[in-house]
This record gives structure tokens, sequence and C-alpha cells, in this order.
């Protein structure tokens, strides 16, 4: 009779990706103020990349997608980070990017930024973003191809993008878009950073901060 060991893997110190969907497809009015922020000019990336000039796009256009971005970090805040202090989390930068068939955007994080988030406006199957283990580093101190692989065993680990679905991380998550041989449109998606206001610390421990 086979003898069946019990044991417990715990998730230590995790990454964490927020993943929600909205439950409305762009309206017209949306859509409109998308080909209009295309249209204002782009800065080129690489061969087949692009992002838009604008980089305050929520300042001034779709309203309604930035409220939902905004609660759904609210959430974050709350079941990931979970601070004790009252704290109000804001974007700062907000802006389109394009992919065309083919293309890549490049491994990177976001600085100055506290949560980053992307929404999918347009994407196809194989679309997805790949994040790095920010512990890579000593994990290939020595290195063993795995007989497969699962989230500890990897370096990176991709997650596939659909249309109107939000994904929120940590900004200085290391990641990058993968490249989709098989698209034939292009992806877009809207990027943000955020930052906070409020007090970190306390007067009587000698670290208090007051961001307003």
């Amino acid at each position: 009779m086979e003898n069946k060991e019990k044991f417990e893997i715990e998730r230590l110190f995790p990454s964490s990706v927020y993943i929600t969907k909205r439950n409305s497809n762009l309206d017209s009015t949306e859509k409109k103020e998308i080909e209009s922020i295309i249209k204002e000019g782009a800065r080129k990336v690489g061969d087949l990349d692009y992002y838009t000039d604008n980089t305050h796009i929520f300042d001034s256009k779709l309203k309604n997608l930035k409220e939902f971005c905004e609660h759904h970090i609210k959430i974050y805040v709350k079941e990931v980070l979970n601070p004790k202090e009252e704290l109000d989390f804001y974007i700062t930068q907000s802006w389109l990017n394009v992919v065309e068939p083919g293309g890549n955007i490049l491994n990177h994080h976001h600085s100055n930024s506290i949560i980053s988030g992307t929404f999918y406006v347009a994407t196809e199957e194989d679309d997805g973003i790949k994040f790095e283990d920010p512990n890579f580093k000593t994990k290939n101190l020595i290195r063993f191809e795995p007989k497969e692989f699962n989230i500890w065993n990897s370096t990176y680990w991709t997650l596939f993008s659909k249309n109107n679905e939000l994904m929120l991380f940590p900004s200085w998550l290391e990641h990058q878009v993968i490249s989709n041989e098989k698209a034939t449109t292009n992806r877009i998606s809207i990027s943000f950073n955020t930052f906070v206001k409020g007090t970190f610390g306390a007067a009587s421990s000698l670290n208090e901060l007051i961001l307003k």
C-alpha cells in the first residue's frame, strides 16, 4: 500500500497581480476619445510599438474608465497593502500604448509610482504580459531545468490579457509585453501610475512623513 505523505507548501512574500474585468464594453464616446488621443500624436519606442504624446489622458478624457480604475485601486490597497492609516492613492500619469502585430515592449518597471495598472482596449488570443520574479538572481545561483514550470521554479510568468480587463501590480515589478506572431491587429492598452497622499510613520518613532 502506498504511503502518502502529508505536507503543506506556503506561498511566502508573493508578488501580487490584481485582475478584474469591466462588465461593460467601451461605448461610442470612449472609442472616439481613444481614436482622438492616438491621432493627437505618439512617440515611437521600438519598430512596432509606440505610446501617445498625451500622458495624462485621464485628466480630461475617459471619465467612466478612470472611475472604474480608481475603484479597483481602492480594493487593491485594502486587500493587498492593507494600510493602518487612511491613505489617498491617486492616478498620476496615464497614456495609451499601441503594439503592432509581432511587436513587443521590452522588460521594464515604473519608477516614481507605487501601483501601476494596464487596461486592455483591444487584444487578440495569445496577447500577454510577462512578469519577472524579483528574486531570479538569487534563484539562478544554482540553475536546473524543471520537469514542469510552476510559480516557484519559474523566472518569468506570463498572464494573458483580454479585452476590458484591468491588471494592477506593484510598480517595481519588472514586466514586458510579449510578441504575438499570430496577431493581425494592433494591441491597444491604457497604462497608468499612482502615488499617495497621507501620513506615514509616527512622530514618536521619528519617521513621520506627511504627503499632501
